[in-house]
């Protein structure tokens, strides 16, 4: 039998940190929650949740040095996976309010206002994944997740110039306008949506990210 894979789920303050333990824990990772450096250093997989705003995480994650861990893993090849604010944090800059904040820009794209008859985009919504896709391996065309957000990115720009390196895996879906639902690249991946709270749609997509590290 194997041993769990552990998996740090970062707390820096802006997340639900609970529910994600429970999740990861039900999909069989070895879970901790902590925003000690060499706990979140070493673990196998981090996490890293986010609720509210934008700007707000990225102070709160740069006060825990989240900014420099999720760094240093990548530089390192070590997963990262962000989910809901936590992922839109990762893109170049997110604008709120007429606010611009820069973000950790490990992909070029600006976290926008959703355009929609009905915001916050709050609800089950179906995707559209990559057949090559890793995370959504298993689930059916119309699995639904769970989403809650306002603002979303709704152009993906990165291009890889270098043949030999493979083109990251975008997953979208649509609420007024089509939005970045999910990326895959390398060793940095990301949802919109709370897999954590998406039942057995979201279980699998957890499974098979643990199965990565």
């Amino acid at each position: 039998m194997s041993t769990p894979k552990k998996v740090v789920v970062f707390d820096y303050g802006f997340g639900n940190v609970r529910s994600a333990e429970r999740a990861l824990a039900r999909a069989g990772a070895d879970v901790e929650i902590t925003r000690d450096y060499d706990k979140a250093m070493n673990a196998e997989g981090l996490l890293v949740p986010g609720v509210g705003a934008f700007a707000a995480c990225m102070k709160g994650l740069k006060e825990a040095r989240g900014d420099w861990i999720v760094g240093r893993r990548l530089a390192g090849g070590r997963p990262v996976m962000g989910i809901c604010v936590g992922m839109q944090i990762l893109f170049e800059r997110g604008i709120e309010h007429g606010v611009e904040t820069e973000g950790l820009d490990e992909w070029p794209g600006t976290v926008e206002p959703l355009k929609a008859e009905i915001v916050p985009h709050m609800g089950w919504n179906t995707v559209e994944a990559p057949t090559e896709s890793t995370l959504f391996k298993g689930l059916d065309d119309d699995a639904r997740f769970y989403f809650v957000h306002s603002y979303a990115v709704h152009h993906w720009s990165l291009e890889v110039a270098n043949p030999a390196m493979r083109a990251p895996h975008v997953t979208w879906s649509t609420h007024g306008e089509p939005f970045v639902a999910a990326v895959e690249n390398g060793a940095l991946c990301a949802t919109q949506f709370h897999p954590e709270k998406s039942g057995d749609a979201g279980a699998q997509l957890l499974t098979n990210w643990i199965g990565t590290l």
